[in-house]
C-alpha cells in the first residue's frame, strides 16, 4: 500500500487552469480574483463580508487588532487547538486564559467558561476565541448569550470547519462563520484543509465598520479614499483635489495580502467544497461503523449533525504503539494537538501539568486517522484493518 497521510490536498485540472489563467493575466496580486474569492466565500458561509489574507494566523492577528486588543487584556480560549488561536492575543500584548474542554465534544466547555467568568471581577475579560476543533461547530448561540452577559466579543476560529454548522434554538442551521453570533470568524486554506490555496486565510463578519478596518490593516494600515484622508490637499501635493498617487498610512498595519493566483486556486476549490464535505462525512460514517463496538475505543469523533470532519479522531490506550504500528504500515496518522498550555512558552507564563485535566487526558489518548475526500474504499479498509489487527494482537 502506498503511503496514506492524515490529510492531502486535491488539485484538479480545473484548479491548474484557473491558476495558469491568472498567471497569464495582468495581475499576480491585488487583482480581481481576490474580490471574486471573497464574495464567493461570503456567500458560501452566509456572511455579509469576507476579507482574504495570507494565512489563518494572519487572519487571527488581524481580528485581534481590529477588536483593539491591548497590553494585559485577557481573552479565553481552549488548550486543544493549534497555537495560533492563542498566539494572536499575545501578538497584541494580551493575556491568554485557557479553559478546559468538554471531553465528549473536544470543544471549549461553556459551563467551565461561565464559572471562570462568574468567579472573576466584572470586566476582567475582553473576549472568547472558541475553536471549531476537528470540524465540529461550537454552539455559538449559547456562547453569544454568555458573551453578551459579560460584555465580551467572540472570534470564531473555524479553520477546521468551512461548511460546518450547528442547529440554533429554533432548529435553524447556522453555518460556521456566518457572522450571526461571532463578531469575527476566521478560516485557513492550508493544503490539508477543506479548501486549499497553498497558504491563505479568510475573515468573515457582518460588521461593515470592522470589515473596513480589516481591509486597512491587511495592507500596512494604508487608505486610498479621499473621504477618509486626514492630511490637507496642500500637504498631499494637490491643488483643488488630492492627487491620484496619494495615500495615507493611518494605522500600523501589516502585509497580510493573498495573491491573485492563490485566490484563483481557492475559488476553484470552493466550487467543489460541498462535494468534498459530503465525502468527508461518508468516510466518517465508515470509521464510526467500524469502531462503534470496539472495546479498545474510549471515544471517537462519531456522527454529529453539521460536523465538517477536517479530522476523524479516536481515543485509545497504547496510543504511541498504535501510532508507530500504523507508520510501519505506511499509514501516517497524526496527533491533534499537544495542549497549548503545556507548550514551553505558555508554561513560562505560569501554566503547568494538571491545570486542565480533560484536555490533558484527551491528549494522552487521541490519534487522528487519515481523512480527506480522495481517501478511497480500499485505503480506508486497510486503515481500519490495521487498527483492529493491532489491538487484536495485544
Amino acid at each position: 500500500m502506498n503511503a496514506i497521510p492524515y490529510g492531502r490536498q486535491h488539485i484538479t485540472e480545473e484548479d491548474i487552469k484557473a491558476v495558469v489563467e491568472t498567471l497569464k493575466s495582468d495581475y499576480l496580486t491585488q487583482g480581481p480574483r481576490i474580490a471574486e474569492f471573497e464574495k464567493a466565500f461570503a456567500n458560501y458561509v452566509g456572511s455579509n463580508f469576507a476579507v482574504a489574507v495570507s494565512n489563518g494566523t494572519g487572519a487571527l492577528h488581524l481580528c485581534a487588532l481590529a477588536l483593539g486588543i491591548n497590553e494585559g487584556d485577557k481573552v479565553i480560549t481552549t488548550p486543544i487547538t493549534f497555537a495560533a488561536s492563542a498566539n494572536c492575543i499575545r501578538y497584541c500584548g494580551g493575556e491568554v486564559v485557557f479553559s478546559d474542554i468538554d471531553p465528549n465534544t473536544y470543544l471549549l466547555d461553556i459551563d467551565k467558561v461561565r464559572i471562570l467568568l462568574e468567579n472573576s471581577p466584572k470586566g476582567t475579560f475582553k473576549g472568547i476565541v472558541p475553536v471549531d476543533f476537528a470540524g465540529r461547530a461550537n454552539n455559538l448561540e449559547d456562547l453569544r448569550n454568555l458573551a453578551d452577559e459579560f460584555d465580551l466579543w467572540i472570534i470564531e476560529d473555524a479553520c477546521h470547519a468551512p461548511g460546518g454548522s450547528f442547529q440554533d434554538v429554533n432548529d435553524v442551521t447556522q453555518f460556521c462563520g456566518n457572522g450571526k453570533f461571532a463578531d469575527l470568524a476566521i478560516f485557513s486554506f492550508h493544503p490539508v484543509k477543506h479548501i486549499a490555496s497553498g497558504e491563505g486565510g479568510m475573515i468573515t463578519t457582518n460588521n461593515e465598520e470592522r470589515y473596513q478596518k480589516l481591509l486597512q490593516l491587511r495592507t500596512h494600515g494604508i487608505v486610498r479614499n479621499t473621504d477618509l484622508y486626514t492630511n490637507s490637499i496642500d500637504l498631499a501635493g494637490g491643488k483643488e483635489d488630492y492627487p491620484g498617487w496619494y495615500m495615507e498610512m493611518q494605522d500600523l498595519g501589516y502585509n497580510y495580502r493573498l495573491t491573485d493566483f492563490q485566490a484563483a486556486l481557492g475559488l476553484s476549490q470552493l466550487s467543489r467544497a460541498k462535494e468534498g464535505i459530503a465525502k468527508r462525512r461518508e468516510i466518517a460514517l465508515k470509521y464510526f461503523d467500524a469502531f462503534k463496538n470496539a472495546k479498545f475505543i474510549k471515544r471517537q469523533s462519531g456522527i454529529v449533525n453539521g460536523h465538517a470532519y477536517h479530522l476523524y479522531i479516536i481515543e485509545v490506550e497504547n496510543r504511541l504503539r498504535l501510532y508507530n504500528h500504523l507508520r510501519s504500515k505506511n499509514i501516517y496518522a497524526q496527533i491533534h494537538y499537544i495542549p497549548c498550555h503545556l507548550m514551553p512558552y505558555y508554561q513560562e507564563l505560569g501554566y503547568k501539568v494538571g491545570d486542565f485535566p480533560y484536555a490533558e487526558n484527551y491528549y494522552r489518548h487521541c490519534i487522528s486517522l487519515p481523512m480527506f475526500p480522495q481517501l478511497n474504499e480500499d485505503e480506508q479498509a486497510y486503515i481500519i484493518h490495521e487498527v483492529n489487527s493491532f489491538y487484536n494482537a495485544i
